[in-house]
């Protein structure tokens, strides 16, 4: 038999870690520079070109196949390739004449925080593992609902998204609802549970309901306004019928920031109808929560201080890197008894502080970095700034739109324009694909008030009044 403590050359060979996988500091440096001049060069490039994809997708599809994975490339041929063909074959969210969904581009310190948090790969599920990591997140969602108005003492978590904050919210509702559900499901009700939002609201909560196992007939969409905002008369109206039918209203929802046109429903009317029938008060400010920041444009947010708890998305307005939200509630201890499990391989010493047993995720990546980042670097006046000159950004193209005989459909505190063409012009949905096959814009078609519109949302902290004025262009010359 061998010595077993002696290996022979080819044996150290098969021992040693994989060059390409694993390279020197001094390999791992050059393609990092690499790396860094590549991204910058791009991104020049990105912000002088079309927003919309330019790539022949055939013959990409032909490209793509050659690579098998039978034989290794190149780090850094690969580097150059993936970056051409993201920079040929994505809507660049990041370009400044970028006007649609709310995905702004991200701050520079959210960027940094990704790359420290790539580089040393933390575990989030507790806090035996990543201590400082955990307290950088708690101290972060502190000082988010604290600035939300929320009492001391409220706590929450990072998020993958808005999704996710709202799904936690719904076991929330439903846990404090009955305290039997966390063990029996829906069954522990005497009737099927239901909750209320606007239909104007984010369709997430059908997929949400669905996910939560009181099915989509559990979500009722509530009428509007007329300006965009949830009808709380009908709102009010629906819970009685429910109740009168045997139905349990486990939770309100009124959103800050609807997606179609950034309305924001009436908080504090929908707080009361919330308490009157003993159920969870949640809002939705994945977008418009980033108002926070702004001591001058809080204030369309009165009564988001009243919730039982809050989604804010810091990969909206916060404009962190996807996907990044937030749930904040006043309840911290309901995320413990909603989410708690015991699991004797997990290394906790802290239960009701470990991420795993608050939270819907288990194995999670440190995401709250690039929030706590930016704010640091910025601060909230820096926050303050960035939202309030968007929003001002959106005042000049809606006062430019007017100048050329458009009308604005709706009156959003927020850094959104639905806005209709001149009579005689084309069809809205012909003149938005007109702007978008130009290249020269991204802009969306939308429904405010079941009536179709073009919604442009100004998204990046870059875009300016040329790009403005070059989205007032290319919208009006498309009527025709």
């Amino acid at each position: 038999m061998a010595d077993s403590g002696s290996c022979g050359r080819g044996d150290l060979a098969r021992l040693a870690p994989v060059p390409a996988l694993f390279p020197s500091q001094a390999q791992r440096a050059r393609w990092d520079d690499s790396l860094t001049r590549t991204l910058l060069a791009t991104r020049r490039r990105v912000s002088a070109g079309a927003v919309t994809p330019t790539l022949d997708l055939a013959a990409f599809r032909r490209e793509l196949a050659t690579c098998n994975f039978a034989t290794p490339r190149s780090a850094e041929d690969l580097f150059a390739w993936v970056v051409a063909q993201l920079e040929r074959g994505i809507t660049h969210m990041t370009h400044p004449c970028y006007f649609g969904l709310f995905n702004p581009a991200p701050t520079y310190p959210a960027q940094a925080a990704d790359r420290i948090v790539s580089a040393f790969n933390p575990q989030l599920a507790t806090s035996t593992t990543s201590p400082a990591a955990v307290e950088i997140e708690a101290h972060t969602i502190r000082a988010v609902a604290c600035r939300a108005g929320l009492p001391e003492g409220s706590a929450g978590h990072f998020t993958t998204g808005g999704a996710e904050a709202n799904y936690t919210a719904l076991i929330c509702a439903l846990t404090q609802a009955h305290s039997d559900f966390a063990k029996r499901g829906a069954r522990a009700f005497a009737g099927d549970p239901v909750f209320y939002v606007s239909r104007e609201s984010h369709l997430a909560w059908v997929k949400i309901a669905h996910q939560a196992g009181i099915g989509r007939d559990a979500v009722r969409m509530i009428g509007t306004d007329g300006t965009g905002r949830m009808d709380t008369t009908a709102m009010a109206e629906a819970i009685v019928t429910d109740r009168a039918d045997g139905r349990v209203p486990a939770m309100v929802v009124a959103t800050a920031g609807t997606t179609n046109a950034g309305m924001v429903d009436p908080l504090r009317e929908c707080s009361a109808i919330a308490s009157e029938a003993g159920a969870w008060f949640h809002v939705d400010a994945a977008w418009g929560g980033g108002l926070i920041a702004s001591d001058a444009l809080r204030s369309a947010l009165d009564g988001l201080e009243l919730a039982d708890s809050i989604t804010i998305d810091a990969h909206k307005w916060f404009a962190t890197t996807m996907g990044c939200g937030m749930f904040l509630t006043r309840w911290p201890d309901l995320l413990t008894t909603a989410f708690r499990v015991s699991a004797d391989y997990m290394p906790s010493n802290t239960a009701g502080v470990d991420p795993y047993v608050t939270s819907v995720q288990w194995s999670r990546r440190f995401l709250g970095l690039r929030l706590f980042m930016s704010l640091a670097v910025a601060g909230w006046p820096g926050h303050a700034r960035h939202v309030e000159r968007a929003v001002a950004l959106a005042a000049r193209l809606e006062g430019a739109l007017r100048d050329r005989g458009w009308a604005i459909a709706n009156r959003s505190p927020m850094a959104v324009v639905c806005a209709k063409p001149p009579p005689g012009s084309t069809e809205i949905r012909t003149l938005v694909g007109r702007v978008l096959a130009s290249g020269a814009a991204w802009v969306s078609l939308a429904m405010f008030e079941q009536r179709p519109v073009v919604r442009a949302c100004v998204t990046n902290g870059e875009t300016g009044l040329d790009e403005i004025a070059g989205l007032v262009d290319a919208l009006d010359g498309a009527r025709h």
